[in-house]
């Protein structure tokens, strides 16, 4: 195991604010739009950039650069040779990891035109976990902290007309495969449990996203209208978990103020 100063590097155990004083710690983001700060502007009626995203927020509070190199669209098998490619470039010292939107995903297009074929997602659920402990351990054998963060909740009604386009056809055929709407969620479930699945088996810290979301009755309401895309509230909520872990764990590496995004 590498030690400089007294900072043990992949260990989870980043504890010397001596070192950080005189070294500027490095950050890292690797996951999908949602990470990118892909929002759907209503007005504009396209997908944008949200300028305040939690990444962006993120980096007015912490101590050191935040580098985002997420991606719109990502899935895990796109992203992991990326994430590689980055890391050994970059040698941050902690890399925050969000994927599974994208994962769990269908066409959805080929299942309205053909509900009888046998449809499979992006990322097979298998592979995703697999792929998910590949991306794990190298990051911790490059003596790097990865941090994993779970998914933020859908809203299945929401997405579900979404993915039909309010389409009466594609509707019938899109629910004649899919059975209930609440499959959507249950499916998108699944794939965050493998995410709380392999920080456990890989003794990974992990960000509860999902729970921060769910402690809102209604939290759809921190959701665009594609049911999936948190919006500005809602990147405020993930900046928010964020920092609570921070605090928790690595206080030393807060700004002076550094308080919560959404008060």
């Amino acid at each position: 195991m590498n030690k400089v100063s007294g900072f043990k590097r992949g260990d989870i155990v980043i504890n010397d604010s001596k070192f950080f004083s005189k070294n500027e710690i490095k950050y890292m983001v690797s996951g999908d739009s949602i990470s990118k700060g892909v929002i759907y502007d209503e007005q504009r009626r396209k997908y944008v950039v949200l300028e305040n995203n939690y990444v962006s927020l993120l980096q007015q509070k912490l101590k050191g650069a935040v580098h985002n190199t997420a991606r719109f669209g990502n899935t895990l098998m796109k992203g992991l040779t990326n994430l590689k490619r980055d890391v050994e470039k970059d040698k941050p010292h902690i890399v925050l990891i969000e994927y599974g939107g994208n994962d769990c995903d269908f066409n959805w297009n080929e299942i309205a035109e053909h509900p009888e074929a046998e449809h499979h997602p992006k990322t097979d659920f298998p592979l995703f976990e697999k792929m998910l402990t590949e991306a794990i351990q190298f990051v911790k054998s490059q003596n790097i902290v990865p941090v994993l963060m779970s998914l933020p909740p859908l809203n299945a009604d929401n997405y579900f007309k979404w993915v039909s386009r309010n389409d009466p056809e594609a509707e019938k055929n899109i629910m004649k495969w899919l059975g209930s709407v609440t499959k959507i969620y249950w499916w998108q479930e699944r794939y965050n449990s493998t995410i709380l699945k392999v920080s456990e088996m890989t003794k990974t810290k992990m960000i509860d996203v999902r729970g921060a979301f769910l402690e809102h009755p209604d939290y759809t309401k921190f959701l665009c209208s594609d049911g999936i895309h948190p919006n500005e509230d809602g990147h405020r909520i993930i900046c928010n978990k964020v920092l609570e872990f921070v605090r928790n764990n690595y206080g030393f590496l807060l700004r002076e103020g550094g308080g919560l995004a959404l008060e």
